[in-house]
C-alpha cells in the first residue's frame, strides 16, 4: 500500500478513497500526534475546521470534527473558507491544529484533508507519517468533561478579511477588477477584501451550490474570465482555485499573467521598499527561465525547489527567505502568511498597480517568458532518467546548444511511469524540435 499523504495532504474520490471513516480515524490520530507534547498545565487542545463549498466537505467535515472532539479537542467550527483562511486562524487564535477539507483545482467529486500544526504550518512529511501509522491504534478514549466541545465562528470570515487588509501597503481605489471565485471557497471573503480596499469589482463564478465548484470557471479556466475583463474594459481580472490558494490574472488587453510574473512583479516591490528579505526569491525547477533572467537584471537572487510549495515553504523558512511561489499560482509570503494565499496575493499584485500608476501589462512586462514545450514520455522506466548515459548526453547536448538563452528539464512523473521533458528555448520551434527529440531518445532508452 502507498502512502496515504500526498504532496498537499490526503486527495481522492470522495466517498470512496476519502471516506467519513478515513476522516475520522485521521482526525483522532492527528489530534493525538499534534497534541500530545503539550505537557500539563495547558489549556484544552482547541482546532480550527474549515472546508470548501463541494458537497462531501459536509459529511468529511462532520466526520473530522466527531473525531477530533471524541478525542478531547474543542472545536471551532469556521465553515467554508479558504485553505489560508483557515491557516491563519490557527495562528491568530492560539490554536494547537487546523484542518480543511478540499480539493483545491480538482473537480467536484474529489476531496481532500490537510493538516496545520500550531502557529498554521503545514506538517512535514515525517509528522504525516506518524499519523498514518497511529490510525486505528488503540486508545483510551475520555468521557463526561473530558470530551471535545464544538461550536461554530461566526466570524471567521471577518477575521481573515481583517488580516489581509491589515497588511496592504496601499489602497485599491479607481481599480476596476473582475473577480473569478471558481464557484469556491473565496466566493464571500474575496470580493469583501477587494471592495473594502477600494477596488470597484465585478464578481463571477461565485454562486457555490456544492457541486459546481472549478466547473468552468476559476484560475484553471481563464476563458470567461478574459472575455468580462476586456467586455468590461476592466483594469484586470482576478482567478482563484477552489480553496483560494491559488491567483492568477488577467491584464486589460485581456492576457494572462502567471505565477512567474506575478512573482517578479511582487519581488521587485519588495525589494522597493526593502522588504525582500536576503533579497531573494524561491521558485522550483518548473518556473519559466525568463522569471531567472528577469531576476538576475533586477540584481535579486533565486532559489530553486521541487515542484510543490510545501518544498517552496521549506526553502523559505530554511534560508529566511520572505517570497516565493510556483508558476501555477501558489504564491508565498512569509511576512503576512504561513503558506500561499491567493487572496493576499491579489490584493498585493493590485496596490502594486496602484502604487505605480502603471497598468498590469506594463508591470508583467518586466519579465519575457520564453516559449515552453512539455513532452509526456508514458511507459517508460522513469527510475533510470538520471543515469542512463545516452539520455544524458542528449540533455547535455541540447544544453549547450540552447546556452544560456534556454534550458532542459528531465522530470520524473511522481504518480505515472512517465518522465516529463520540459524544454525552453527563445523561439517555440527551437524548443518544439529539441522536446521532440530528447522525448525519442527518452522513449528508446527507457522503454519498459
Amino acid at each position: 500500500m502507498g502512502r496515504l499523504f500526498g504532496t498537499d495532504g490526503v486527495r481522492g474520490l470522495a466517498n470512496r478513497d476519502v471516506t467519513a471513516e478515513m476522516a475520522l480515524d485521521l482526525a483522532v490520530a492527528a489530534a493525538h500526534v499534534l497534541i500530545e507534547d503539550r505537557g500539563a498545565g495547558h489549556a484544552r487542545p482547541r482546532a480550527i475546521v474549515g472546508r470548501d463549498p463541494r458537497a462531501s466537505g459536509e459529511f468529511l467535515a462532520a466526520a473530522v470534527i466527531a473525531g477530533l472532539a471524541s478525542a478531547g479537542v474543542d472545536v471551532d467550527d469556521a465553515g467554508v473558507l479558504p485553505t489560508p483562511a483557515v491557516a491563519a486562524l490557527v495562528a491568530d487564535l492560539g490554536a494547537d491544529l487546523g484542518v480543511m477539507l478540499s480539493a483545491s483545482h480538482n473537480p467536484m467529486p474529489d476531496n481532500g484533508i490537510k493538516f496545520f500544526a500550531a502557529g498554521g504550518h503545514k506538517l512535514p512529511d515525517e509528522v504525516e507519517d506518524v499519523i498514518e501509522r497511529r490510525m486505528g491504534e488503540p486508545w483510551d478514549r475520555p468521557v463526561g468533561l473530558a470530551v471535545g466541545r464544538v461550536r461554530p465562528l461566526p466570524d471567521a470570515g471577518e477575521r481573515y478579511v481583517a488580516r489581509l487588509l491589515a497588511t496592504l501597503p496601499n489602497r485599491l481605489d479607481g481599480l476596476r477588477i473582475v473577480l473569478d471565485c471558481a464557484h469556491g471557497a473565496a466566493s464571500e471573503v474575496a470580493p469583501t477584501a477587494l471592495r473594502r480596499a477600494g477596488a470597484d469589482v465585478t464578481v463571477i463564478g461565485a454562486q457555490p451550490d456544492g457541486l459546481n465548484i472549478n466547473e468552468g470557471y476559476g484560475s484553471t479556466h481563464l476563458e470567461r474570465l478574459r472575455d468580462a475583463v476586456v467586455t468590461r474594459e476592466a483594469d484586470a481580472g482576478i482567478a482563484h482555485d477552489g480553496d483560494a490558494d491559488r491567483c492568477l490574472a488577467i491584464d486589460h488587453l485581456g492576457r494572462e499573467v502567471d505565477g512567474d510574473q506575478i512573482m517578479a512583479i511582487l519581488a521587485l516591490a519588495f525589494a522597493g521598499r526593502g522588504e525582500l528579505a536576503h533579497n531573494t526569491l524561491v521558485t522550483t525547477v518548473m518556473s519559466n527561465l525568463g522569471l531567472r533572467l528577469a531576476m538576475d537584471d533586477a540584481d535579486i537572487r533565486t532559489v530553486q525547489t521541487a515542484v510543490g510549495d510545501r518544498y517552496v515553504l521549506e526553502a523559505m523558512r530554511e534560508g529566511g527567505y520572505c517570497l516565493g511561489g510556483e508558476q501555477s499560482g501558489h504564491v508565498v509570503m512569509l511576512r503576512h502568511a504561513t503558506t500561499g494565499d491567493g487572496v493576499l496575493t491579489a490584493l498585493h499584485l493590485l496596490a502594486r498597480v496602484t502604487e505605480t500608476g502603471q497598468s498590469l501589462a506594463e508591470l508583467a512586462g518586466v519579465m519575457r517568458r520564453l516559449p515552453q514545450v512539455l513532452v509526456n514520455v508514458p511507459g517508460v522506466d522513469k527510475a533510470r532518467a538520471a543515469s542512463d548515459p545516452e539520455v544524458s548526453a542528449a540533455v547535455a547536448a541540447a544544453d549547450a546548444r540552447l546556452g544560456p538563452t534556454g534550458r532542459v528539464l528531465l522530470r520524473p512523473s511522481g504518480t505515472e511511469p512517465l518522465v516529463r521533458v520540459m524544454v525552453e528555448a527563445p523561439e517555440a520551434g527551437l524548443a518544439r524540435e529539441i522536446a521532440d527529440s530528447l522525448a525519442v531518445v527518452v522513449r528508446e532508452r527507457l522503454a519498459l
